[in-house]
């Protein structure tokens, strides 16, 4: 058994400063520290999912992070995991406890999972080894998932049984205080019912004001998987920009990631109504943690346009009012392409700023996709925000590819 400072001051002494996860008993004493100490940043994730793909966001800005889970919870994290961490070459640093552990007794719900987990992480191709439980073994841990890391862009974890770390209280209860909700700021041409189809903006000319507001010297634009991603990149491929692949509904929590660890940049979430809809937990995350730099602009068609027109339920859904009761600072919905301007320009507020705007379903025929792949744009976006790549070996050999292909060019 360790105590928890020994483990955490040894991560840090490598880089690791970021976390995020959803708690566990076995990881009671960690998060506890954790939280307590001042120079650390931890974030609580509404599931497993987010807080990878928070996590990502934190390292596409340079940072090194963890994420903490239950295993069980690794369910929830499969896909950013397969189709976001190690597509796009986003590395971090995974503790997932070992719940349901073979010979060890444990609730009903761990019997399954527990003799499965190591059979997860080899399937996902996710290095691991068990959590140090003596202080001299730290150190060897963290330095073979660092090297991993780094030579692949891929997560490695270390999985905590029980006991593994020593108690920790959580000294002090937190206040429980409410946001000062927002109101809902709603304009509409037609009443939603009627507005017929024909007479929304198309996503096109949504994303063209977009990319209007958000010149690349100070302004990165994450966009959300399928048609999204590849309209932006038809209209205009720059290099602050990103388009998601696979990982549906992240795109908000990669975002919030990025954003809190580069302040001196606006981030701009692109996202979807059935990307939302997926992981609609997640706006509550962005409401508790958003900074102001964030801004979140959800283009609601009512359809899965990607995948052949499909209608979701987002006519039920006030999206606005999801975020305005999620704490978001400011909150916009509306049929009419100056809701783009209205949330971009907007006088300062102290958080993340959402608006979603009706656009009409369909795309254009023909719409190409990205011919950079995900590893070439995050290491482009990399480049053009200035990330310290000194640390990341994977990163600055991505970097110097990336420079000659552009070079070829």
């Amino acid at each position: 058994m360790i105590e928890a400072h020994q483990f955490v001051d040894a991560a840090r002494a490598r880089g690791f400063d970021w976390y995020a996860g959803v708690p566990c008993s076995y990881l009671t004493p960690f998060i506890n520290y954790v939280l307590q100490d001042e120079k650390l940043h931890y974030y609580s994730a509404a599931n497993e999912g987010d807080a990878v793909s928070l996590i990502a966001g934190v390292t596409l800005a340079g940072k090194r992070g963890v994420t903490m889970m239950q295993n069980s919870g690794l369910g929830n994290a499969v896909s950013p995991l397969t189709s976001l961490t190690w597509t796009f070459r986003l590395p971090q640093l995974l503790i997932v406890t070992w719940r349901g552990q073979p010979g060890v007794s444990d609730e009903p719900q761990h019997a399954l999972m527990g003799p499965v987990t190591p059979a997860m992480l080899d399937t996902m191709e996710i290095p691991w080894e068990t959590f140090p439980t003596e202080v001299d073994a730290i150190g060897p841990a963290l330095d073979r998932a660092t090297a991993h890391m780094d030579a692949t862009g891929r997560p490695y974890a270390l999985v905590m049984q029980k006991g593994s770390v020593a108690p920790y209280a959580l000294k002090g209860t937190p206040e429980r205080t409410r946001a000062a909700h927002v109101s809902v700021d709603t304009q509409f041409a037609k009443t939603s019912e009627t507005s017929a189809a024909a007479a929304l903006p198309t996503r096109r000319e949504a994303l063209q004001r977009v990319i209007a507001h958000t010149p690349a010297d100070s302004t990165v634009v994450l966009a959300s998987t399928g048609f999204c991603g590849r309209e932006l990149y038809a209209l205009d491929d720059r290099a602050n920009q990103l388009y998601l692949v696979g990982s549906m509904g992240c795109v908000t929590t990669i975002a919030l990631g990025l954003a809190l660890a580069r302040p001196d940049l606006r981030v701009i979430a692109l996202d979807g109504d059935g990307a939302a809809l997926m992981r609609m937990g997640a706006m509550a995350t962005l409401g508790a943690y958003g900074p102001p730099n964030l801004v979140h602009l959800l283009l609601d068609n009512a359809a899965h346009d990607s995948t052949g027109g499909q209608s979701t339920v987002s006519p039920n859904v006030s999206f606005a009012g999801v975020a305005a009761a999620c704490g978001y600072a400011l909150a916009l919905e509306g049929d009419d392409l100056s809701l783009i301007d209205r949330l971009f320009d907007a006088p300062a507020v102290r958080g993340a700023r959402f608006g979603c705007l009706l656009t009409r379903p369909g795309s254009p025929d023909g719409l190409p996709r990205p011919s950079v792949t995900p590893v070439e744009v995050q290491n482009r976006l990399g480049l053009h925000i200035g990330r310290d790549i000194g640390s990341h070996s994977h990163l600055a050999s991505l970097a110097e590819a990336a420079t000659s292909q552009s070079g070829a060019h």
